[in-house]
């Protein structure tokens, strides 16, 4: 068996606010939880699999985003969706593990850290949205052409499309449904401008944090990472990742890996 075969995830599902939401688990040691970026995982990726060769890797979905079906459409407001996703997090077995979040799901992880303490041991944030600053604006992703898209996500589009592309089997209809949905619910969470005023929560957040920025971010201006350092009450670490663009854990898989666990062994 070669290391894909054995790294390959086991999913199961759970129910939440009526709806089902898969969780996907792989490799073995201590517990880590990731919620995916703008766009969600409609696949397993390389960044997974080596984290997993330390770790016992845990990613549930997000409501609405793959593996998430329509949860996303009951939940209303911001707190809404906090408590939907500290839900999921309790029951996929994440209460008190280290937990990393990417883009949109680093932001939802972020709140958790701070709102409940005592669910997250240590932090990774990758990027995180929910801050707004006038003067130096973050850019919108869903105002963005179709084609434009990949190029702003990561530092090669060529990753981007390769994590959208349909897998063989896929349902031809429901695929590009899937990805659309996807996008929606980021919108509901993040729409307009991605500001959730979560610098007025930062102060909360008493876990040792790592934050890791992509050097060719196109959508969260580095100068965010400053802010969330400054912010966060914990203790706090900052990398910039070469080569790397906003969903730096695409292009960068084994590095942003790397640094991940050498964190988590040394804090």
């Amino acid at each position: 068996m070669n290391e894909t075969e054995m790294s390959a995830p086991e999913a199961s599902v759970i129910e939440v606010n009526g709806f089902p939401t898969r969780i996907w688990r792989s490799g073995s040691g201590p517990k880590l939880g990731f919620l995916a970026g703008f766009g969600g995982l409609p696949r397993w990726v390389p960044f997974l699999r080596h984290l997993a060769r330390s770790h016992t890797v845990i990613v549930p979905s997000l409501p609405g985003f793959p593996g998430g079906d329509r949860g996303h459409t009951v939940l209303d407001s911001h707190l809404d969706w906090l408590l939907a996703v500290r839900e999921i997090l309790d029951r996929a077995g994440l209460e008190g593990a280290d937990l990393i979040g990417s883009s949109v799901g680093a932001s939802l992880a972020a709140e958790v850290a701070a709102l409940w303490p005592t669910t997250v041991r240590r932090l990774v944030l990758i990027a995180p949205f929910g801050l707004f600053d006038e003067a130096n604006p973050p850019t919108d992703p869903w105002a963005q052409r179709a084609d434009a898209v990949p190029g702003l996500m990561c530092a090669d589009p060529e990753n981007w499309k390769a994590l959208k592309a349909p897998p063989e089997g896929a349902n031809s209809v429901e695929w590009p449904i899937e990805q659309v949905r996807a996008n929606e619910a980021a919108a509901r969470i993040f729409w307009p401008l991605g500001n959730t005023r979560l610098e007025k929560r930062l102060r909360l957040i008493k876990a040792a944090t790592l934050l890791l920025w992509g050097e060719q971010d196109r959508v969260m201006p580095r100068a965010y990472a400053e802010t969330f350092a400054s912010g966060i009450a914990g203790p706090t670490t900052t990398r910039i990742v070469p080569g790397a663009g906003h969903l730096a854990e695409l292009d960068q898989p084994a590095e942003v890996a790397r640094q991940i666990t050498e964190f988590l062994q040394a804090s």
